[in-house]
């Protein structure tokens, strides 16, 4: 769970956006990837009193980054089914500020690692997968970034770091809240859970 962790915190330091036009999956990923470098090595962004203002430059790349709907789908599983539209839109949102508070801090800590991209597979008509390595001063770590076509948009929906999905680790999560409580208690723990953090 520790190497889990550590491997997160490095996917988010590597937060792409899709492109504005439907691509290669690969070029989407690659081009993108620097507009969130530029942001974590800008020097003008580098005071504490900038953390803010580069949160919020981050918060906006991942709205546009990840299929946040398909992501929470795909998290809940056959669960999904159990939730309202109602429930869905909040599970959604507090998902994904779930995510925001959980890595932003490590996201912050970046320090120069080098991301190289290895290749790209197409897994079905609208579906693909982006290999990358993320080079550390003492360590190579395999990610890929699984990602979604829609609406001419390639979006991220689920990233594998050192063949650990991060979909499946919070499904598991979220099937064994689900299993002794009802979708609402669940809302209410993530409701806690972003409170807390």
């Amino acid at each position: 769970m520790k190497r889990l962790s550590v491997g997160l915190s490095i996917l988010m330091l590597f937060l792409i956006t899709p492109a504005v036009y439907a691509g290669a999956p690969l070029d989407a990923v690659k081009v993108n990837a620097d507009k969130v470098l530029d942001i974590l090595r800008d020097p003008k962004l580098k005071s504490a009193s900038a953390k803010e203002i580069k949160k919020d430059k981050l918060r906006a790349i991942y709205v546009k980054m990840f299929d946040e709907v398909e992501l929470s789908r795909r998290s809940l599983g056959m669960n999904w089914n159990k939730l309202n539209n109602i429930q869905r839109q909040e599970f959604v949102k507090l998902f994904q500020e779930v995510l925001e508070k959980a890595y932003a801090d490590k996201i912050l800590a970046y320090t120069n690692e080098k991301i190289e991209f290895t290749k790209e597979s197409m897994v079905g008509t609208n579906l693909a997968e982006v290999r990358t390595n993320v080079v550390t001063a003492s360590n190579e770590i395999p990610i890929s970034y699984r990602v979604i076509l829609k609406d001419g948009v390639w979006r991220v929906y689920d990233v594998v770091i050192e063949n650990v999905s991060l979909v499946q680790n919070y499904r598991t999560q979220f099937n064994d809240i689900l299993a002794k409580n009802t979708p609402e208690q669940l809302l209410e723990i993530l409701r806690k859970k972003v409170k807390e953090q």
